[in-house]
């Protein structure tokens, strides 16, 4: 792994919403890494460095539906192939305590995702989902609406605790030992042991 991306709205209007969960992780990642973040304009975003600097964080400092913009520049001027980066985002999808790791695919709608996609006209890159779930499982409402506002008070745990779960696999993704971390994260649970 050579680039890790955290997907989020910059500003302090949006830090505490669904929509920036990839930034949560990405800081947790950092602070347990103890790693500084530096602006960058170059990249169009916040960097810091991690594994003796082999490893670049990037929470790009553009609004997500331009997300790509900061990833297409740092990609291409450290020579970063898709496959080697993962980028971490709020899951739709997912119920809030979910957590999925993938390789590729649609996007979803998720305007980050395409954006980045389209940028590098590629789609092979890693992508950690983090269950946010979606509007219509609590009676409907815009999905819009929903990403830009804060979890409520009972999804705040289970979210908590998914990316704790998932952040337990740094070292395998770090090595990127892919399936390995897949199978940890997607293994059930059977009487507390997996």
């Amino acid at each position: 792994m050579k680039l890790v991306v955290g997907l989020g709205n910059p500003g302090r209007k949006y830090e505490a919403t669904r929509h920036n969960l990839g930034f949560w992780w990405v800081h947790e990642l950092a602070e347990r890494q103890r790693a500084a973040w530096r602006s960058e304009a170059k990249f169009h975003g916040w960097v810091a460095r991690i594994d003796d600097g082999g490893i670049w964080l990037l929470m790009p400092n553009t609004y997500m539906n331009e997300s790509g913009r900061a990833v297409a520049a740092l990609a291409a001027y450290y020579k970063i192939a898709p496959e080697d980066m993962l980028v971490v985002h709020d899951e739709l999808d997912l119920p809030p305590g979910a957590v999925k790791l993938k390789k590729g695919g649609g996007t979803a709608g998720h305007n980050g995702l395409t954006d980045i996609a389209e940028q590098l006209a590629h789609r092979e890159f890693w992508r950690l989902r983090v269950g946010i779930g979606h509007p219509r499982a609590s009676g409907g409402g815009d999905v819009v609406d929903y990403v830009l506002h804060p979890p409520r008070a009972e999804e705040i745990e289970p979210i908590r605790e998914a990316i704790t779960r998932s952040l337990e696999l740094w070292p395998l993704l770090a090595r990127h030992d892919m399936e390995a971390a897949m199978l940890r994260l997607h293994t059930k649970k059977v009487n507390g042991e997996s």
